[in-house]
């Protein structure tokens, strides 16, 4: 076996002979539609996938997964939606392009919530992604498809989008790392859009160094992205020394103070004894961990200012889907409206239509103020606020959820008024384009668990510096998942 393998280790096999592209490929397919059968993972296996000569790059000859919501070119690429079910683009995303010359090999397509809109990984098209530790649980979402098949040992690394912790949070359910740079390092041109002032583009892996030399051949600036900007200074990869002393993070009081829960789960006890075990690691390697505290009322707010920008911004971007410029089009109607109505209540599932109801409802002229104005109102109050506290602290590290995957059933795992917080933080690096990664930090019951550290724009390399110190301290580095072996 081979990709259970970092890419530095696949790379040096490569170079020496020891193993061709050609075999890993061919380890990576057989792979694909082994988990394919078990967890549901892809929209589409690529078997004619082709090996690629060996260079100095990293990833040259290495095969990954691709997002479906990546535009490839002669290569279906649905976003996980019937309404583009059959949709081959013409052109390549620029993230994708780049990988491609980097020497990356797509084997196949990966599985998503319907065009991102979605935390569980229950409403692709084709089916629900099951989580490789535990089928009855979920991988969380959107990127479910990413993070099952890179944690279950397809391939190192798969790409993901993330608008709310798309990333992030299936990276900890599945015991692997997630990472999403600030905001435009990455080109989003090509991509399908969900809401384009929080939609981040960046990776699944096994690793944080894996992390960081996937996202260094991803960035860059792109002249079809004007939010894109230029990060040729950024070197995430050569930046990995782990030394961390004198760093600063902190975490808030009101998300991982126990006292702040009544009656908690003992998964939430467990979850918060693995994370404050965590920071007496990080205090050991030199880096300062202080407990802030953050308006109450404003973090309250947090998952109802995500709900109405992103469905508005939803409700815009895909208004171009109707049936008459792309898709299965639907026949015998007389008139476009009722066409375009037709194409639209059967082609989207329930979820995606009560996004864009939310969405239309907010953009109302009577309901902006109310609604749409405010939400932006008090997002600029929360990035202000973390805003703040990255003039004192490197970082703001916090667990990511109140426990392990969530089972399918659901009953016992919905979201309480006061765990919605706990839940839904990582949506704050979204509001400020941070940079933001997960890794994991222990198991509970069997099942992984992670934290999160976010930083301040730009400081990407630092971010990812102190995720490599923390990784290297404990022991979950390069884990496969136990149902998968």
């Amino acid at each position: 076996m081979y990709m259970n393998k970092s890419i530095e280790e696949l790379h040096e096999l490569l170079k020496s002979g020891e193993v061709t592209s050609k075999e890993l490929i061919e380890e990576s397919l057989k792979l694909s539609h082994e988990i394919e059968e078990k967890y549901n993972a892809f929209v589409t296996i690529l078997d004619d996938a082709k090996e690629i000569p060996i260079t100095d790059n990293l990833l040259s000859g290495i095969p990954c997964g691709i997002k479906d919501n990546y535009s490839t070119k002669g290569i279906l690429s649905t976003g996980s939606s019937n309404t583009l079910k059959d949709y081959i683009p013409f052109f390549d995303a620029t993230a994708y392009s780049k990988l491609k010359e980097a020497g990356a090999v797509m084997v196949n397509k990966t599985a998503m919530d319907e065009f991102g809109m979605g935390g569980t990984g229950t409403t692709c098209h084709t089916g629900i992604v099951l989580n490789p530790w535990d089928k009855t649980r979920m991988c969380a979402g959107s990127s479910a498809g990413s993070a099952c098949a890179v944690a279950a040992g397809v391939y190192p690394y798969a790409t993901g989008t993330d608008t709310g912790d798309s990333i992030r949070k299936p990276a900890a359910y599945c015991g692997i790392v997630g990472y999403k740079p600030t905001y435009g390092m990455i080109s989003r041109y090509g991509v399908f859009p969900f809401a384009s002032s929080l939609d981040h583009l960046g990776v699944l892996t096994r690793s944080v160094k894996d992390a960081a030399i996937v996202v260094d051949n991803m960035k860059g600036i792109d002249k079809n992205d004007m939010t894109s900007w230029d990060s040729s200074n950024i070197h995430l990869y050569d930046s990995l020394d782990g030394n961390v002393k004198g760093k600063k993070l902190c975490y808030i009081k009101e998300i991982c103070d126990i006292n702040e829960y009544d009656n908690p789960s003992n998964e939430l006890k467990e979850h918060f004894n693995n994370f404050f075990k965590v920071l007496d690691k990080a205090k050991e390697l030199g880096i300062e961990v202080e407990e802030v505290s953050i308006n109450r009322t404003l973090l309250n707010a947090l998952a109802s200012v995500y709900v109405v920008i992103s469905c508005a911004e939803a409700t815009s971007n895909m208004s171009n889907l109707t049936g008459i410029i792309f898709g299965p089009r639907s026949e015998g109607f007389n008139n476009w409206i009722d066409m375009v109505k037709d194409y639209r209540t059967k082609g989207f599932s329930s979820l995606i239509k009560r996004r864009f109801v939310i969405g239309s409802y907010v953009l109302q002229s009577e309901n902006q103020d109310r609604y749409f104005r405010n939400a932006q109102r008090v997002r600029r109050l929360l990035v202000d606020a973390w805003k703040d506290l990255f003039k004192t602290y490197d970082g703001v590290i916090l667990p990511v959820s109140s426990g392990p995957a969530k089972k399918f059933d659901g009953d016992t795992d919905m979201l309480t008024k006061e765990t919605v917080t706990l839940e839904e933080h990582l949506q704050i690096g979204n509001f400020g384009g941070f940079p933001s990664i997960t890794i994991p930090d222990g198991f509970i019951d069997g099942l992984p668990v992670g934290l999160n550290i976010t930083g301040n724009c730009y400081d990407d390399e630092n971010v990812l510096n102190i995720a490599y110190a923390l990784e290297s301290a404990m022991d979950y580095k390069n884990q496969i998942a136990k149902e998968a072996e």
